[in-house]
């Protein structure tokens, strides 16, 4: 049984470029945090912002559903 494998040009998708926009406005954000919180939860917003943007290019070869709850996950 063959599955279902399509590559999607992730950086053409608009989930893809809103999450990079997300990405520039969180790092942006996080300029204003005080900098005690550098390590702290600086560091935890920064790697989730990252993650979503990711798990999209992550998902991008894998098949129709796994690609599909790749996108519900982020």
């Amino acid at each position: 049984m063959a599955e279902n494998r399509k590559r999607h040009n992730y950086k053409n998708l608009k989930i893809w470029i809103l999450g990079m926009d997300m990405v520039n406005d969180v790092f942006e954000l996080l300029t204003e945090f005080p900098q005690e919180e550098k390590f702290g939860l600086t560091s935890q917003i920064s790697k989730c912002s990252v993650s979503i943007p990711s798990n999209i290019a992550e998902s991008s070869s894998r098949t129709e559903k796994s690609f599909s709850h790749y996108i519900d996950v982020s």
